[in-house]
């Protein structure tokens, strides 16, 4: 049945009593045992996933000049799906300096939490920065409980910092980056945040991910000065609009950083294209806007 949701949504067919087994006071009470088991509360999605933010605020990042911001590239999440009673699939992404690599991975197969790829999403940066991406199915107070171990022996912040004033001014026309990209975003401190959900359905093993859960093409665009920025984040593609993909980032001066898996056994097999541009703001969005076209995404909502 789960297999089955696509972005109709858990909650429609909770409704419509084709899954019982997880009632809203079912729901908040599951989600309540993870965020004592993470140590933070997290956030339900649209699309019925439970998603955690656990941004790397501890490290302070350059390439080059630049100094990036939690938002723009060093963003850990974690993210729930229920599955059936007592039963979810978790996705994650953490980030890790390189000496937290081997102990995170260690405690996280010791509980279960399998890791689906290894690898860069940036380049030159320093301090270097790997991802770790995870997966795991199974009870999710177990399975937050194992994260929670793993990202324990890292500098990672578990507790949630107290939320930052809204600047006054961010240096970005993110009206025009929205007109120019044909996708409106949010701003996360000064870091303007897009997400473009694919067309197709994603299923793997039997289940359909939502676009929360790591599927989404994600545009982060952070300001430098003077109408320039730099942008970083991935296209989800499939196989063939890799290369069309690329091509439309080269034209346009934006970096290929890194062309990899995040998943083992996704249907469709997509592949992730990492970026990097440092130029005008509005340049780099139509830039973007020209890749995002040679894929086959969901229109704007």
């Amino acid at each position: 049945m789960v297999g089955r949701i696509g972005r109709i949504g858990l909650l429609t067919l909770v409704i419509a009593g084709l899954i019982p087994s997880i009632a809203p006071a079912q729901a908040a009470s599951w989600q309540a045992g993870v965020d004592s088991a993470i140590g933070r509360k997290g956030a339900a999605q649209p699309d019925s996933s439970y998603k955690f933010s656990l941004p790397r605020s501890d490290l302070s990042v350059t390439i080059g000049a630049v100094g990036l911001k939690p938002a723009l590239a060093l963003g850990s999440w974690v993210a729930f799906l229920p599955t059936g009673p007592s039963q979810s699939i978790a996705m994650g992404d953490l980030v890790l300096t390189e000496n937290e690599i081997g102990g995170v991975m260690k405690a996280l197969q010791a509980g279960g939490v399998e890791q689906t790829a290894l690898h860069n999403h940036l380049r030159g940066e320093s301090p270097h920065v790997m991802y770790m991406h995870i997966m795991a199915r199974g009870n999710p107070v177990t399975i937050a409980r194992t994260i929670h171990t793993a990202l324990a022996g890292t500098a990672t912040p578990m507790m949630a910092a107290p939320a930052a004033a809204s600047p006054a001014a961010i240096g970005l026309d993110t009206a025009g980056i929205a007109k120019a990209l044909g996708h409106s975003g949010k701003l996360n401190g000064i870091v303007y945040q897009v997400s473009v959900p694919r067309a197709e359905v994603i299923n793997m093993g039997g289940i359909t991910i939502p676009p929360s859960m790591g599927l989404a093409t994600a545009i982060n665009i952070q300001p430098t000065s003077a109408g320039r920025a730099v942008a970083t984040g991935d296209f989800v593609l499939l196989a063939s609009e890799v290369n069309p993909v690329l091509r439309a980032l080269q034209s346009n001066g934006i970096d290929v950083t890194a062309i990899h898996s995040h998943m083992l056994d996704e249907s469709p097999h997509l592949f992730f294209m990492h970026f990097w541009g440092n130029d005008d703001a509005l340049k780099i969005a139509r830039g973007l806007r020209a890749a995002l076209d040679a894929t086959h995404s969901a229109p704007p909502r």
